[in-house]
C-alpha cells in the first residue's frame, strides 16, 4: 500500500542512549524475531500437533485390534495314577515330564456409528487449533507493531525536548550576556537558568521512558531486557481506510470470528455424536490357535489342535438409566449457547470495528489541525526568539512561545502515532494484519 509520509521533517538521529555500533532494528525484523521467539506463538503451534494426533487416535477406531500370544511351559512331576478298571494296582511315575506349546492370534473389530461423527468433530477442533495459532500470530504482530511505533514516538519526543533545550540554552546565553553587560537584571538570568534546568530534567525523564518502551518491545520479541538495538525510523500512515471494506473483511477473515463459527459446528457434531450412539454397534472377532500338549503320564501322550475361530455380534443399548437422554439434552443446550455466542460475537466484532474506525477518522481530522497549529507555533517561536535577542520582548513572551512550540510538536507527533495505532487495530480486526486469507499457511513449522 502506498504510504504517505505525514508529520515533521524530523529525521531520527542516533540517540545518546544508543551506541553507534548497535544492531539496527526495523519493524519487519522485529516482527520476524517475535514470531520466531514468542512463546505464545510456539505454544499455539504445538497445540496444532496435539489436535492432529487426536485425529489419528480417532481413526484408530476404524481398524481392528490384533493380538498375538505365544506360550510355552514345562513341568516335571511325580505322578501316581489309579484307574477305575484296576483300582488295586496304581501306577507311579517319578519325574513325569509334561510340555505344552500354545500360539494364538486374535483380532477384534468393533464398529460404532458415532465414531464417524467423532472424526468430523476432531477435524473441526484441529481447524480451531490452527486458527488459534493464527490469532496468536496476529496478536503478536499487532502488539510488536504498536510497541515498535511507541518506541519511535518516544524517540521523536526526545528529539523535540532536545530542540527545546537548545532554545532554552540560547535564551540562557542571551540572558547571561545581557546581565553581564548590565542590560537586564539578575532575575531574568536566574529565571532563564531555572527554565533550562526544567527542560533538562524533562529530557532525562524521557530517557527513562525510552528505556521502558525498549524493554516492552524486547519482551514481545522474547529477548532479554538488556538487549540493545538501534531504531532509526519514522511513523507513516497509509491511505484512508474504508469502513465497508474493513467490515466485509472482518466477517470473512477475522480468525476469532471463524473460531466462533467452528465452535458452533463442534456443538452440533457433539449432539449428533450422542444421537447416533442410539444406533446398534457391530462387533466382529476372529482367532487362529495352534496348541500342542505332550505328557508322559495319562492316557494322552500328545494332544495337538490348530484352526480358526470366528464370530460376531450386534449390540444395542436398551436402557442406561436415562444417561444418554440427559447427555443429549445437555448437548442441545450447549448448541443453543454456542448459537447465541456466535450472534453476540458478531455484534461485538462490528462494534469494536466501528469504535476503532471512529477514533481513526477523528485522529485523521485532528492531524490536519495539529499540522496547522505546529506551523503557527513554530513561526511564533522564531519571531519570539528574534525579538528576545533584540531586547524588545520579555523572557515571559519568549518562554510562552517556547512552551507553545513544545506542546504543538508533541501533539502533532502523538496524533500521527494515534492514527498508526488505530490502523494496526483496524487491520487486526479485519483479519488482514498478517495473513492475506484465512486459508494461508502458518509461517512456522
Amino acid at each position: 500500500m502506498k504510504k504517505i509520509l505525514i508529520g515533521l521533517i524530523l529525521g531520527l538521529m542516533t540517540q545518546p542512549l544508543l551506541a553507534q555500533d548497535q544492531e539496527p532494528l526495523d519493524l519487519e525484523k522485529a516482527i520476524q524475531q517475535g514470531l520466531e521467539n514468542n512463546f505464545q506463538v510456539k505454544i499455539a503451534v504445538e497445540t496444532i500437533s496435539l489436535r492432529q494426533g487426536e485425529i489419528g487416535l480417532g481413526w484408530s477406531a476404524f481398524f481392528p485390534v490384533v493380538d498375538a500370544i505365544y506360550t510355552r511351559s514345562y513341568a516335571n512331576e511325580d505322578v501316581v495314577q489309579t484307574f477305575r478298571n484296576d483300582p488295586e494296582t496304581p501306577i507311579e511315575i517319578l519325574g513325569a515330564r509334561t510340555q505344552s506349546e500354545n500360539f494364538t492370534m486374535a483380532a477384534i473389530y468393533g464398529f460404532r456409528p458415532e465414531a464417524v461423527v467423532a472424526i468430523k468433530r476432531l477435524g473441526q477442533l484441529a481447524e480451531i487449533s490452527e486458527l488459534d495459532a493464527k490469532v496468536a500470530v496476529e496478536n503478536t504482530v499487532a502488539a510488536i507493531s504498536t510497541a515498535y511505533y511507541r518506541l519511535v514516538l518516544e524517540l521523536q519526543r526526545y528529539e523535540v525536548l532536545e530542540r527545546t533545550l537548545e532554545l532554552s540554552q540560547a535564551r540562557l546565553d542571551i540572558a547571561q550576556a545581557q546581565y553581564e553587560l548590565g542590560g537586564a537584571g539578575k532575575r531574568d538570568f536566574l529565571t532563564a537558568e531555572v527554565d533550562y534546568n526544567t527542560d533538562l530534567s524533562l529530557l532525562k525523564s524521557q530517557s527513562q521512558v525510552i528505556e521502558a518502551a525498549r524493554i516492552n518491545l524486547n519482551e514481545l520479541m522474547a529477548l532479554e531486557p538488556g538487549v540493545k538495538f538501534f531504531v532509526n525510523d519514522t511513523i507513516t500512515v497509509g491511505d484512508e481506510l474504508r469502513l465497508l471494506d474493513l467490515e466485509e473483511n472482518a466477517l470473512l477473515q477475522n480468525k476469532q470470528w471463524l473460531i466462533t463459527q467452528r465452535q458452533e459446528n463442534v456443538a452440533f457434531l457433539q449432539l449428533r455424536e450422542l444421537q447416533v450412539a442410539r444406533l446398534p454397534a457391530i462387533n466382529l472377532n476372529a482367532s487362529y490357535a495352534d496348541n500342542t500338549f505332550n505328557s508322559v503320564a495319562g492316557f494322552l501322550i500328545q494332544n495337538q489342535r490348530s484352526g480358526f475361530n470366528y464370530g460376531g455380534n450386534i449390540s444395542f443399548n436398551l436402557f442406561s438409566g436415562f444417561a444418554l437422554n440427559r447427555q443429549i439434552q445437555n448437548a442441545k443446550v450447549q448448541q443453543r449457547i454456542q448459537n447465541y455466542t456466535v450472534d453476540q460475537f458478531e455484534i461485538q466484532l462490528k462494534s469494536d470495528l466501528y469504535r476503532a474506525f471512529n477514533t481513526y477518522m477523528n485522529n485523521r481530522e485532528l492531524l490536519e489541525i495539529e499540522q496547522r497549529n505546529y506551523a503557527v507555533a513554530k513561526e511564533s517561536s522564531e519571531i519570539a526568539l528574534e525579538r528576545f535577542r533584540l531586547g524588545i520582548a520579555s523572557y515571559l513572551e519568549f518562554r510562552d512561545a517556547q512552551v507553545n512550540l513544545l506542546t504543538a510538536e508533541n501533539r502533532l507527533i502523538t496524533s500521527i502515532y494515534n492514527i498508526k495505532e488505530q490502523e494496526i487495530e483496524l487491520m487486526r480486526l479485519s483479519g488482514k494484519i498478517y495473513f492475506e486469507n484465512s486459508s494461508d499457511q502458518l509461517p512456522l513449522n
